[in-house]
């Protein structure tokens, strides 16, 4: 639950922005519009903003409006256009390109920053209280500051906030985030070497449970399936519906199958990405199928019976029953790539399997809220 409280000084109204006024008569749908990203400090993410017949450069400082009032900014994108839709509403343009005098006022406004920094952590050491500040931005032209906190529970910041102001006679505004809010908000590499999902592009996240995670196939490592904020990866939720999709159509490991070309056996393992599986027959070859070679209504016959042992056993499994030569040669490449990564793979260092986590503890982690939320 978030913790904001919001105390005023008398200030002069931040200006309006012109275009978001009569938005819905002034495009039509698949009217092609120009955008920039624009990126605002103390925010990991940019946004897109309307060109216009502007001439706008990559990496020219703007003056713009940010979640939190009129602010300046950088542009982080190229040029790019767009066919409007009207779920894009409300777009907002960019109000003016930077002066030198706008660079003269964030510069100051940056110093200021830092020394709110410093005062505000005092504050927290002489009232006792139980946050930790992550950030902390100055908006609406520096006649508002916002400081973002965690803290495990709501705090009773009224004393705090007195201090604060009296001491930059401004706006102050207390914003209590999550951890990956936090994340979001600082920006990072992920352990795919991208940056962070929370911070491009997702405009949700969280929600994340162990079961998603299995249903990749996942090694249940901490270090493997948590993200930089120390929470399961956001891309265990969003991936779950394509894992869910494809494990539909395959068959389950360990499940004795009848396929399209006569063999008979037991599932040995899974490739979900890439759509195959393989088999130990009953004759001892172990080999690898495409799906269209599996039909869950096919039935074993009824004298059907997996053996216990086999006197040798032949490795077939490079070669992929029901692909062509080029789809195999796709698939193998596809495997090859993404080796390092992959949801089945069994190695460990001893580091990992110091920390694998017991089958029988899965429930109780459903359960927890860190790895839930």
């Amino acid at each position: 639950m978030s913790n904001t409280e919001e105390i005023s000084q008398p200030e002069v109204e931040a200006p309006q922005n012109s275009s978001e006024s009569s938005e819905e008569s002034r495009y039509k749908d698949g009217e092609i519009l120009k955008f920039v990203k624009v990126r605002f400090p103390g925010h990991a993410k940019s946004f897109p903003f309307l060109v216009g017949k502007r001439r706008i450069q990559y990496g020219q400082k703007v003056v713009a409006m940010s979640e939190r009032g009129m602010t300046l900014g950088y542009v982080n994108s190229f040029p790019y256009d767009m066919a409007f839709r009207q779920e894009m509403l409300p777009l907002y343009s960019i109000s003016k390109v930077a002066t030198a005098k706008d660079l003269e006022l964030q510069k100051a406004h940056s110093k200021r920053e830092q020394e709110a920094e410093v005062y505000f952590i005092e504050l927290i050491k002489k009232y006792n209280l139980d946050m930790e500040l992550t950030h902390l931005e100055f908006t609406q032209f520096g006649k508002k500051a916002v400081f973002y906190f965690l803290a495990p529970a709501r705090v009773d910041f009224r004393d705090l906030v007195k201090d604060l102001v009296n001491k930059l006679k401004m706006r102050i505004e207390l914003r209590q985030i999550s951890i990956r809010d936090r994340a979001a908000a600082l920006g990072g590499l992920g352990p795919c070497g991208r940056e962070l999902c929370c911070s491009s592009f997702l405009n949700q996240f969280g929600n994340c449970n162990i079961k998603m995670a299995k249903n990749q196939g996942l090694n249940l490592i901490p270090s493997k399936i948590n993200g930089a904020c120390g929470q399961l990866k956001c891309c265990t939720q969003y991936e779950d519906e394509v894992y869910t999709e494809k494990r539909s159509i395959l068959p389950e490991e360990g499940q004795d199958v009848f396929l399209k070309n006569g063999d008979m056996g037991r599932v040995r393992r899974i490739h979900v990405l890439i759509e195959q599986f393989e088999i130990m027959t009953i004759h001892g070859y172990l080999r690898r199928y495409s799906v269209n070679q599996y039909d869950a209504k096919n039935v074993l016959p009824e004298k059907y019976q997996f053996p216990e042992q086999f006197d040798q056993i032949v490795d077939e499994s490079n070669t992929v029953i029901g692909l062509t030569e080029l789809e195999a040669l796709k698939a193998y490449q596809f495997a090859q790539d993404n080796e390092e990564s992959a949801p089945n793979s069994s190695v460990m260092t001893d580091e990992d399997q110091d920390v694998v986590i017991p089958e029988d503890e899965l429930n109780d982690l459903d359960n927890d809220p860190l790895l839930r939320n």
